[in-house]
């Protein structure tokens, strides 16, 4: 499902987001990179799990083996060279990359609970990132039509913007699953065998090439702060 973005005002973000019985969301982070089939795996069980009740909410934070996925509106010409595995996603967007030094978050919350409003949701992920590049001196935006956050990087031309965070989300019966990824120190080179989103006139970027030399896990602990202060209290698998 692709989500186009809306101005904050759209919605009142930490009112809706949160839930009205203050269920902790369950919080885990793996140590080992996760191969992406299996991820996939593992989140189509969770989210079933979690639409019949018999599951918590979930937020994974885990690194993925180098690859990159292609959604729903991916187009086969910004495949540039097939240098990592090449995986369907299934969530909304066209081609990104994922590896090590990049923390993916796979955010799987109900949406029964939340509003169920799915733009409501894109821009509490987005808020998540900007607030979460804020409190590391980084200024993140929003830009109209393109999903993500982005920052200013005028001393490479004009207009010139980078990416630093992707967000990819899909819907199964009101749950979500996919979420974002936030480049910390992955190697940027990686994004060469691919058009970024099919975006052709603008780049990535990283905490590492703003000059942010940061561990996942002081990047990790500001991502939970960030999320609890828009979806409430979380806690440890």
């Amino acid at each position: 499902m692709k989500v186009l973005t809306t101005n904050n005002e759209a919605c009142q973000i930490k009112s809706k987001l949160l839930r009205s019985d203050d269920q902790a969301v369950e919080w885990t982070i793996f140590d080992a990179p996760l191969d992406y089939p299996e991820a996939l795996r593992m989140m189509d069980e969770r989210v079933a799990a979690i639409a019949s009740g018999e599951a918590s909410e979930a937020v994974w934070l885990l690194e993925h083996p180098p690859l990159y996925t292609s959604g729903t509106s991916a187009r086969a010409e910004d495949l540039l060279t097939a240098r990592f595995p090449v995986y369907p996603a299934g969530r909304g967007g066209q081609y990104t990359y994922h590896g090590p030094g990049q923390r993916v978050a796979y955010v799987m919350l109900d949406l029964t609970q939340r509003g169920r409003d799915i733009r409501c949701l894109v821009q509490g992920l987005e808020q998540w990132v900007i607030d979460t590049l804020e409190s590391h001196n980084v200024k993140g935006e929003r830009r109209e039509g393109r999903v993500g956050v982005w920052v200013q990087r005028p001393e490479k031309g004009l207009g010139r913007e980078d990416k630093i965070s992707a967000i990819g989300v899909r819907v199964r019966k009101w749950v979500t699953f996919h979420g974002i990824a936030l480049n910390v120190s992955p190697d940027l080179s990686h994004y060469n065998g691919i058009v970024p989103c099919g975006i052709t006139d603008q780049g990535v970027t990283s905490f590492e090439d703003l000059g942010l030399l940061l561990s996942m896990p002081e990047v990790d602990s500001v991502l939970r702060t960030r999320f609890e202060a828009i979806f409430g209290a979380t806690t440890v698998a």
